[in-house]
């Protein structure tokens, strides 16, 4: 992908206030409009987008039977569906991602990073085993699982499980590290953000293979080949 990720955006020809062609554009991304399904298809034909933006609330025509023409024209390609308010996703649109009217620029933009690919010339990735830590988008990917976007804290957590693999880290360094804070009196924080990084990893996070407890101590990531690429994590 170049530095500029390319959209095509799917809006009504009088979408007005409620284009959402300006959040891309500020978010840098370079967006070609077209205003029918029928004009989206025929763009699909002859050209590759990194993702799909289909605005079905500003249009006539049916989101879900258009987006079923997108996805079985462009397989891999990442397409978000916008619906109105009221009405109910329909899960047979295929589409990766479905956002209901209305939702805020900085929703449609997390949603549109998780989907799109790192630019690995700018990106910081780290790989270690099955995961894919993105930190510049602050995001995962684990290999048979997808991509979850991750809040800040998540991804400080995993950062420091990350650069020290199969080595047990304690309750009280995790939260001087992510929380800078050396109260350990309530680290009920710590588990829930450890059950979230669980549900993103494991194949079944209620019985954890990659990241495991010890009991009265804190936590340990098995270890397992660790590749970096492009910025790995500096020593401290």
């Amino acid at each position: 992908m170049g530095s500029s990720p390319l959209v095509l955006l799917v809006e009504g020809q009088n979408a007005g206030r409620e284009s959402l062609a300006a959040m891309l554009q500020k978010a840098s991304y370079h967006t070609v409009i077209v205003h029918t399904g029928a004009q989206a298809l025929a763009w699909i034909e002859q050209h590759e987008a990194d993702l799909i933006v289909f605005d079905a609330s500003t249009m006539r025509s049916s989101g879900a039977r258009n987006c079923r023409r997108l996805r079985r024209l462009a397989e891999h390609t990442p397409i978000i569906l916008s619906h109105p308010s009221g009405e109910p996703s329909d899960p047979s649109a295929g589409a990766d991602v479905y956002l209901e009217r209305p939702f805020s620029a900085r929703k449609l933009l997390n949603r549109a990073r998780a989907l799109l690919p790192a630019d690995s010339a700018k990106e910081e990735i780290v790989r270690y085993g099955s995961i894919t830590l993105f930190r510049g988008k602050r995001s995962v990917e684990v290999a048979g699982k997808g991509e979850f976007t991750l809040t800040p804290k998540l991804a400080q957590l995993l950062e420091a499980f990350i650069r020290h693999p199969n080595q047990l880290l304690t309750r009280r360094h995790l939260m001087q590290v992510v929380w800078e804070t050396d109260f350990i009196g309530d680290t009920r924080t710590l588990d829930v953000h450890v059950r979230w990084i669980r549900e993103c990893i494991e194949a079944d996070p209620s019985q954890p293979e990659l990241l495991r407890t010890v009991r009265g101590q804190g936590y340990v990531l098995n270890a397992c080949p660790a590749i970096t690429s492009n910025g790995s994590f500096p020593d401290h």
